[in-house]
Protein backbone atom coordinates (compact mmCIF):
# COMPACT_ATOMS: atom_id res chain seq x y z
CA UNK A 1 0.00 0.00 0.00
CA UNK A 2 1.31 3.20 -1.12
CA UNK A 3 0.86 6.29 1.64
CA UNK A 4 0.73 9.71 0.29
CA UNK A 5 -0.08 13.30 2.21
CA UNK A 6 -1.36 16.12 0.28
CA UNK A 7 -2.64 19.55 0.98
CA UNK A 8 -3.37 18.95 4.95
CA UNK A 9 -6.35 21.29 6.59
CA UNK A 10 -6.48 19.46 10.14
CA UNK A 11 -10.20 20.81 10.05
CA UNK A 12 -11.20 19.99 6.98
CA UNK A 13 -9.58 16.71 5.89
CA UNK A 14 -10.73 14.37 3.02
CA UNK A 15 -8.92 10.91 3.62
CA UNK A 16 -9.05 8.41 0.54
CA UNK A 17 -8.73 5.07 0.02
CA UNK A 18 -7.94 3.15 -3.42
CA UNK A 19 -9.20 -0.14 -2.99
CA UNK A 20 -7.52 -2.95 -5.21
CA UNK A 21 -11.04 -4.45 -6.55
CA UNK A 22 -14.54 -3.03 -5.16
CA UNK A 23 -15.22 -3.35 -1.98
CA UNK A 24 -17.75 -5.96 -0.97
CA UNK A 25 -20.53 -5.13 1.71
CA UNK A 26 -18.32 -7.13 4.53
CA UNK A 27 -15.07 -5.00 3.99
CA UNK A 28 -16.91 -2.10 3.41
CA UNK A 29 -18.03 -2.91 6.86
CA UNK A 30 -14.15 -3.41 8.30
CA UNK A 31 -13.21 0.05 6.30
CA UNK A 32 -16.47 1.83 7.97
CA UNK A 33 -15.40 0.40 11.93
CA UNK A 34 -12.16 1.48 11.70
CA UNK A 35 -12.54 5.03 10.81
CA UNK A 36 -15.56 5.23 13.55
CA UNK A 37 -13.47 3.80 16.09
CA UNK A 38 -10.49 6.20 15.19
CA UNK A 39 -12.81 9.13 15.02
CA UNK A 40 -14.68 8.32 18.49
CA UNK A 41 -11.36 7.81 20.33
CA UNK A 42 -10.42 11.25 18.87
CA UNK A 43 -13.92 12.60 20.29
CA UNK A 44 -12.83 11.36 23.43
CA UNK A 45 -9.69 12.92 23.60
CA UNK A 46 -7.27 10.35 23.16
CA UNK A 47 -5.02 11.68 20.29
CA UNK A 48 -3.34 13.96 23.02
CA UNK A 49 0.40 13.80 22.44
CA UNK A 50 0.92 16.18 25.75
CA UNK A 51 -0.42 13.17 27.96
CA UNK A 52 1.95 10.06 26.36
CA UNK A 53 2.95 9.32 29.85
CA UNK A 54 2.90 5.23 29.60
CA UNK A 55 4.89 5.78 25.62
CA UNK A 56 7.62 8.10 27.18
CA UNK A 57 8.10 5.99 29.92
CA UNK A 58 9.94 3.28 27.87
CA UNK A 59 10.21 -0.29 28.03
CA UNK A 60 9.95 -0.63 32.04
CA UNK A 61 5.80 -0.09 32.94
CA UNK A 62 6.08 -2.62 35.37
CA UNK A 63 5.02 -0.01 38.43
CA UNK A 64 5.32 2.58 36.83
CA UNK A 65 4.11 5.83 38.16
CA UNK A 66 0.99 7.55 36.57
CA UNK A 67 0.16 10.99 36.62
CA UNK A 68 -3.81 10.92 36.84
CA UNK A 69 -3.54 14.72 36.33
CA UNK A 70 -1.78 14.67 33.54
CA UNK A 71 -4.61 14.93 31.37
CA UNK A 72 -5.92 17.69 33.07
CA UNK A 73 -2.73 19.73 32.99
CA UNK A 74 -2.72 19.21 29.05
CA UNK A 75 -4.41 21.02 26.58
CA UNK A 76 -7.54 19.49 25.13
CA UNK A 77 -6.64 17.44 21.38
CA UNK A 78 -10.28 16.45 20.18
CA UNK A 79 -11.78 15.72 16.76
CA UNK A 80 -14.44 17.16 16.28
CA UNK A 81 -16.71 15.85 13.11
CA UNK A 82 -16.86 13.28 10.44
CA UNK A 83 -18.97 12.45 7.86
CA UNK A 84 -20.31 9.31 6.43
CA UNK A 85 -17.70 7.13 4.87
CA UNK A 86 -18.72 7.42 1.27
CA UNK A 87 -17.79 4.62 -1.74
CA UNK A 88 -17.66 5.03 -5.91
CA UNK A 89 -16.17 2.38 -7.46
CA UNK A 90 -12.68 1.22 -5.76
CA UNK A 91 -12.68 4.49 -4.47
CA UNK A 92 -13.66 5.46 -0.85
CA UNK A 93 -13.37 8.80 1.18
CA UNK A 94 -14.49 10.14 4.83
CA UNK A 95 -13.90 14.10 5.96
CA UNK A 96 -13.04 14.70 9.39
CA UNK A 97 -12.73 18.16 11.41
CA UNK A 98 -10.05 16.66 13.60
CA UNK A 99 -10.28 19.81 15.70
CA UNK A 100 -7.33 19.91 18.03
CA UNK A 101 -6.26 16.26 17.67
CA UNK A 102 -2.34 16.06 17.33
CA UNK A 103 -0.78 14.29 14.50
CA UNK A 104 -0.19 10.91 16.42
CA UNK A 105 -3.80 10.36 15.23
CA UNK A 106 -2.87 10.20 12.06
CA UNK A 107 0.20 7.66 12.65
CA UNK A 108 -2.39 5.26 14.64
CA UNK A 109 -4.93 6.07 11.92
CA UNK A 110 -2.10 4.62 9.35
CA UNK A 111 -0.79 1.83 10.99
CA UNK A 112 -4.12 0.46 11.46
CA UNK A 113 -5.50 1.09 7.70
CA UNK A 114 -1.95 -0.70 6.67
CA UNK A 115 -2.68 -3.79 8.92
CA UNK A 116 -6.21 -4.33 7.52
CA UNK A 117 -4.72 -3.96 3.95
CA UNK A 118 -2.74 -6.69 5.40
CA UNK A 119 -5.30 -8.96 6.25
CA UNK A 120 -8.95 -8.48 5.47
CA UNK A 121 -8.76 -5.93 2.00
CA UNK A 122 -6.50 -5.25 -0.24
CA UNK A 123 -5.76 -1.24 -0.33
CA UNK A 124 -3.81 0.15 -3.20
CA UNK A 125 -3.28 3.59 -1.84
CA UNK A 126 -4.27 6.00 0.90
CA UNK A 127 -4.39 9.83 0.61
CA UNK A 128 -4.18 12.16 3.20
CA UNK A 129 -5.80 15.08 2.21
CA UNK A 130 -5.92 17.35 -0.26
CA UNK A 131 -8.84 16.67 -3.26
CA UNK A 132 -9.32 13.66 -5.64
CA UNK A 133 -9.53 14.40 -9.57
CA UNK A 134 -11.52 11.04 -10.32
CA UNK A 135 -14.51 11.95 -7.10
CA UNK A 136 -14.79 16.12 -6.97
CA UNK A 137 -16.35 17.07 -4.02
CA UNK A 138 -18.88 19.68 -3.74
CA UNK A 139 -18.55 22.54 -1.79
CA UNK A 140 -20.96 21.84 1.40
CA UNK A 141 -20.32 17.82 0.82
CA UNK A 142 -18.72 17.20 3.61
CA UNK A 143 -20.29 19.06 6.38
CA UNK A 144 -24.12 17.58 5.14
CA UNK A 145 -23.75 14.09 6.32
CA UNK A 146 -22.64 14.33 9.52
CA UNK A 147 -22.03 11.57 12.20
CA UNK A 148 -21.43 13.35 15.27
CA UNK A 149 -22.16 17.22 14.80
CA UNK A 150 -20.91 19.33 17.20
Amino acid sequence: MQIHFREINPFDLWIWLEFITVPSPSEKQYVEELFNSWFYLGKLGAFNAENLQVQETGLELSYMSYDCQGYDNSLLALMHNMSEFEYHGNWGRCWFDMGTSDAVALDILINAIQQLSSEYIAIKELYIGGMNADWPIEETHGHNSLIYDN
